[in-house]
């Protein structure tokens, strides 16, 4: 804005120069000694000599006004009505728990431009308050086009002039739509689950990057308690009650990120507080993205879950390794696929239904360990709002007829007849115990483990056809006899040609297979990953993006099992989170993955 400012008033003051007769500028001055504008120069100058002026009063005028246009565009930018330049960020927030609690007069958490609507409103107004934001955007921007334009002179485009007729923020460049303060909605599960989901749905259609933040709760928490459709079967709470004729919710949960990715239009998160890179990594790309985005956080409750005040990180862990609550991105515009655009990645054992766990007990003053699948039920039993589902049994009454609620999942219905589920727990000594678990609960577990599938079927890219099949087994074959033959034959100290030669003599695909140069230079720009393991510090930051690639040794310091056990751009995102640095990519053999090349950049500088 300096420079534009600067150089149409050089274009100006040059223009003046070039087009006016001064040469009788002390008569043009008046009597007595009064000063004149310019625009009353020009005028004088040109009524006394029209012949002898060549200034165009228009232009002027026209570009006299774009200076000030650019001047207002610069002190709203740096000073503005409260002398700190332009708000980075406008919020909507729908009424809540974050307008009531989190913004109780005189006190507000929010240092934007701030709105508070009803409960369903707020993302329909945000709508409106888009537009207009926009609009002064795009005000601005048209300025600094125009004053390009101007500038530039002849040079300038025929299209660029007539692009400026019906200029909106649809047309902003990247770098002009970077300047945008974003719009973002604030709510819970009542603005955007329920009562407000069809205004959500309409900001989503409507292809404006607006931003939604969704304060997931699974309960009304603010006007009491109520069951929301975003709760768990079987949760208690008011509208939900535990008794004889109802044990709590008895409907499954509703999945706000599932409906949100099948608008097609929105890039969608579903992340919690307990993995802060993979939702800062979501918002960042979200609020970059030039369409709606949704942030549906995982959020607690600690009166309405019965969970202590700080354990909110704790239990928003819990929830995801339990399947509660699985962590997945959504990028709209990858591909025609579902899988083109979804990814799972940080959601522990992401190809098992549950993860494992180890339970340290002690028995008889020794310490032991019980290797146990963690399930909902885990989960459940750690907050009050499932208490009433769960029954202790004194170790005197444990029968045959118990088992554990991992097994019992995987029975039929009349295989779990006479059978009672139960999970593990510690009693207070340290003893191992054991808790009965319900049949909503259990019913609980099997909704969980259902949507976890379905992710991983809608994320799970379709494989080859039968016969691409067919023939890719075939060559992976060929490929392993030719590698077997040649190590054996390295082992008993023949030279390569002698190992060439028997891989040349393996019949039908063996032979073809040896012929094939490209598995070999892939080889030749191989480096293995690899990481400065006694420098571990357990973050646990590489384990949940993918712990087919990453474990921990028996001293708790990560290793790398096995390299191939995931995508290059897992290992790339591994050291670029690893909080000691230590974590080193290498390269990967294929080369063919789409943007690879770019995964190999981002990863170099860790090598």
């Amino acid at each position: 804005l300096d420079d534009l400012i600067k150089l149409l008033g050089q274009r100006v003051r040059q223009a003046l120069v070039d087009g006016l007769d001064l040469s009788h500028l002390d008569d043009l001055a008046g009597s007595g000694g009064s000063r004149l504008s310019v625009t009353e120069l020009v005028d004088k100058a040109s009524r006394a000599n029209p012949a002898g002026s060549s200034v165009d009063r228009a232009w002027l005028h026209d570009i006299s006004k774009l200076i000030r246009e650019l001047e207002d565009l610069r002190e709203r930018y740096t000073g503005g009505t409260i002398g700190r330049g332009r708000a980075t960020m406008g919020v909507l927030n729908a009424t809540g728990c974050s307008s009531v609690w989190g913004s109780t007069f005189p006190y507000n958490p929010y240092p934007f431009p701030w709105a508070n609507h009803l409960f369903q409103d707020s993302p329909s107004l945000a709508m409106g308050v888009f537009e207009g934001h926009m609009a002064k955007m795009a005000k601005g921007f048209h300025s600094v086009r125009e004053a390009e334009l101007e500038l530039a002179g002849e040079r300038a485009a025929a299209e660029d002039r007539k692009a400026l007729e019906h200029f909106d923020w649809r047309g902003f460049s990247d770098q002009e739509y970077a300047l945008c303060p974003p719009v973002v909605v604030i709510g819970g599960d009542g603005a955007m689950y329920d009562i407000g989901f069809q205004n959500l749905s309409r900001v989503l259609m409507s292809g404006k990057p607006i931003k939604v933040l969704v304060l997931d709760t699974q309960v009304y928490s603010n006007t009491g308690g109520q069951a929301c459709t975003s709760g768990f079967f079987g949760q208690v709470s008011d509208m939900a009650s535990f008794g004889a004729a109802a044990r709590g919710k008895q409907e499954v949960r509703k999945e706000l990120g599932l409906l949100a990715i099948a608008h097609r239009t929105s890039y969608v998160m579903q992340s919690t507080i307990a993995q802060p890179s993979h939702m800062i990594e979501g918002f960042i790309e979200g609020l970059s993205s030039r369409t709606p985005a949704v942030f549906n956080c995982y959020t607690s409750c600690q009166p309405e879950h019965g969970i202590a005040d700080d354990a909110g990180y704790t239990q928003a862990k819990l929830a995801v390794e339990s399947r509660a609550y699985p962590l997945f991105r959504y990028r709209p515009g990858r591909g025609a696929r579902l899988s083109d655009g979804l990814d799972l990645t940080g959601n522990p054992a992401p190809d098992a239904d549950w993860p494992d766990y180890k339970l340290r007990y002690r028995r008889h003053g020794v310490e032991r360990e019980l290797d146990l699948v963690l399930t909902f039920a885990d989960f459940a039993a750690s907050e009050g709002r499932f208490r009433k589902h769960f029954r202790a049994v004194p170790k005197e009454a444990w029968h045959d007829d118990m088992l554990s609620l991992a097994d019992y999942l995987e029975l039929d219905d009349d295989e779990r007849e006479d059978r009672f589920p139960f999970i593990w727990h510690l009693l207070p000594g340290g003893e191992p115990g054991r808790l009965l678990v319900s049949d909503e609960i259990v019913a609980s577990c099997e909704d969980r483990r259902d949507f976890w599938r379905l992710l991983r079927e809608l994320a799970e890219p379709p494989g080859p056809p039968a016969s691409d099949r067919e023939a890719l087994i075939g060559q992976v074959r060929s490929e392993l006899i030719g590698r077997l033959s040649e190590s054996l034959l390295r082992l008993s100290g023949e030279d390569g040609s002698s190992a060439a030669a028997t891989r040349a003599a393996q019949p039908g695909p063996a032979a073809a297979s040896s012929a094939a140069p490209a598995a070999r230079a892939d080889d030749a720009d191989y480096m293995a990953p690899w990481i400065d393991t006694p420098q571990c510090s357990a973050c646990d930051e590489c384990t949940l993006i993918n712990p087919r690639i990453f474990v921990y040794n028996s001293d708790g310091k990560a290793i790398i099992k096995d390299p191939a056990g995931g995508a290059y751009s897992d290992l790339v995102k591994a050291a670029e989170r690893c909080k000691e640095g230590i974590i080193h990519p290498g390269l990967p053999r294929a080369r063919t993955t789409p943007g690879v090349e770019r995964w190999i950049a981002r990863g170099a500088k860790y090598n």
